[in-house]
């Protein structure tokens, strides 16, 4: 999905880390999330980089993208 992230069950449980890093992308947008801001980021994990921080922004993005059901699917299933 993202050449920035990577998800191996060898490395924190399979959770979406930067890849080279044991930093869960969660992590990540938890600190923006409460505030931290992105400089704060960088000086506090020398290992990133800004398209990093972008790509777990782009991942959480994408697991939250709405996937739209026409409800007629729907009626039908009941």
């Amino acid at each position: 999905m993202n050449e920035r992230i990577s998800i191996d069950p060898r490395v924190c449980h399979g959770q979406a880390c930067i890849k080279g890093t044991r930093i869960p992308v969660y992590q990540i947008i938890r600190m923006l999330a409460n505030g931290d801001k992105i400089e704060g980021l960088l000086e506090d994990y020398p290992s990133l980089t800004i398209k990093d921080i972008y790509s777990c922004l782009d991942y959480a993005a994408s697991l939250a993208e709405e996937q739209i059901t026409p409800i007629e699917m729907i009626e039908n299933a009941v």
